[in-house]
């Protein structure tokens, strides 16, 4: 088999810097790929500021230097400097971090604000200029969402007189099309580029404005989604957030590829952060992780009563509102109790608040990001919520379905290519799915569980079936090797 050389370039990598599923996601992909024999390569940030723990620490030991360059972004009218700092992992793909104290020394992954345009144009500059510093010349230069959508563009331009980079390739994926990096068009000077002109675009208000993510649609020679059916969502104008005629343009260029779990990270019988390990053979020890999350969240001890759990930035495509809706009147009748954990939307967040107040024992709300109460809410609780208004593919459903939690979720993107509605007579399907997005759909899927629930002989089959089902990355990295090699005219051999 022909090793491919792979440049991943990203926002985030489990567990060094995580706030949502981009990071779990290059994590495991990257470690699969590596595994399978490639030279993979990531490039991230180095955020200084961000709290550092036993996992990240074991995570990546920092060893040589490979490098320095003075930032061809403009910052304050200056170019700070920047060094690649080289790190080993356990995982297989060598971790390069962009050490720029300027523009990575706050406490958060994203600031916010204008300086977004500049730190995220360093790190796409940063990892072209690492390829030089080292002579090593990708096939594949992979690039995750808007904070890398400016490589495109600039391996285009390098391509015209770099030989280095004349047989690579580029790769976008999107990983959610509702953040696409708009700025003011002020910024397009100060992003390093030689033509800014590709950044622009002008919306129907006739302001110009910088769009990272259309530079980079229109610039990649490929497109992937997270999912096959958000590829064809993102087509749509109610799923494309108005990049759906670029996107239908480049449909050649676009296929949907299914997320993967790495397993070895999300398994109840090895996850160390969980009180008592449980596998589908033995399940016995997810009711020590219900009585302790109850313990934890100020849930009433209760009898046979499910806990129904949530794990989700607070923003309106989470469906939020509809949980907010439709959650109450199981709660108030005592059909169940449930812990949601997340941060996001002020709004969102004084809502949920209100509602632990006035469901004292019954309702828990957990405002925070913490990956050990997630896993604790996924091991703990008997159902999931996911009622997204759309999902590019999600994870959470199929971490709960691993954790032997019935995901709740809305038959849009990635969680319809994930659950399967429960058939109690046949003994088939992982979750309960409804189509619509409001307060009655939520309400129906979630009566459905609580009557699943009732039945012992069917609550254990729908269990078992979530629990047994695979989504593990060494099914869904054939199906990026296989794009991989169609664009670097490199043939699959038998290995």
């Amino acid at each position: 088999m022909t090793s491919l050389r792979i440049l991943m370039i990203t926002a985030e990598y489990a567990p060094l810097a995580k706030t949502g599923g981009l990071a779990d996601m290059v994590a495991g992909l990257s470690a699969q790929l590596a595994a399978c024999g490639h030279d993979v390569r990531v490039v991230m940030p180095r955020y200084r500021g961000l709290e550092r723990t036993a996992d990240t620490e074991a995570a990546l030991k920092l060893g040589t230097h490979a490098g320095s360059g003075s930032s061809p972004v403009a910052l304050d009218g200056t170019h700070p400097p920047f060094d690649l700092l080289c790190g080993s992992t356990d995982t297989g793909p060598t971790i390069y971090q962009v050490d720029a104290p300027a523009f990575f020394s706050g406490s958060t992954i994203y600031g916010g604000g204008d300086a977004e345009a500049l730190r995220f144009a360093l790190l796409s500059h940063a990892a072209l200029k690492l390829c030089q510093l080292l002579g090593w010349a990708p096939h594949i230069v992979h690039c995750h969402d808007w904070h890398a959508s400016l490589a495109p563009l600039l391996l285009n331009a390098h391509q015209l007189h770099e030989p280095l980079f004349r047989d690579a390739n580029s790769v976008l994926t999107i990983h959610n099309i509702g953040y696409q990096g708009v700025f003011p068009a002020a910024l397009a000077d100060k992003l390093g580029l030689a033509d800014p002109a590709p950044l622009l675009t002008t919306g129907k208000s006739e302001v110009a404005s910088v769009n990272f993510l259309r530079a980079g649609i229109a610039a990649a020679d490929a497109l992937t989604t997270v999912s096959p059916t958000h590829a064809s969502e993102v087509l749509t104008p109610e799923y494309g957030k108005g990049l759906d005629g670029l996107l239908r343009q480049r449909r050649n260029r676009l296929v949907g590829i299914l997320n993967g779990v790495d397993y070895t990270r999300w398994d109840p019988a090895s996850d160390h952060r969980l009180p008592r390990n449980y596998s589908a053979g033995d399940i016995a020890g997810k009711l020590v992780c219900r009585s302790e999350l109850r313990k934890r969240s100020g849930l009433a001890a209760a009898g046979h009563v499910p806990v129904l759990g949530m794990v989700s930035r607070l923003a309106a495509q989470k469906g939020i509102e509809l949980v907010l809706d439709a959650l109450p009147p199981f709660l108030r009748s005592g059909a169940c109790q449930a812990v949601v954990l997340g941060e996001g939307d002020p709004p969102y967040a004084e809502a949920l608040q209100q509602l632990a107040v006035e469901l004292p024992g019954q309702f828990a709300f957990i405002p925070a990001h913490s990956e050990t109460i997630a896993r604790l809410i996924f091991a703990g609780s008997d159902a999931f919520l996911v009622p997204s208004l759309y999902e590019p593919c999600g994870l959470t459903q199929m971490y709960a379905l691993r954790y032997g939690s019935v995901p709740i979720v809305r038959d849009t993107g990635g969680l319809h290519d994930t659950v399967s509605h429960f058939e109690p007579h046949a003994g088939t399907g992982t979750g309960s799915v409804f189509r619509d997005a409001d307060t009655g759909g939520l309400s129906w899927a979630i009566s459905e569980v609580l009557g699943w629930y009732q039945q012992a002989s069917a609550w254990q089959r729908l269990r078992h079936n979530g629990m047994t089902a695979d989504f593990s990355w060494a099914h869904q990295t054939p199906h990026y090797l296989t794009l991989y090699r169609r664009l670097a005219g490199i043939a699959a051999q038998a290995s």
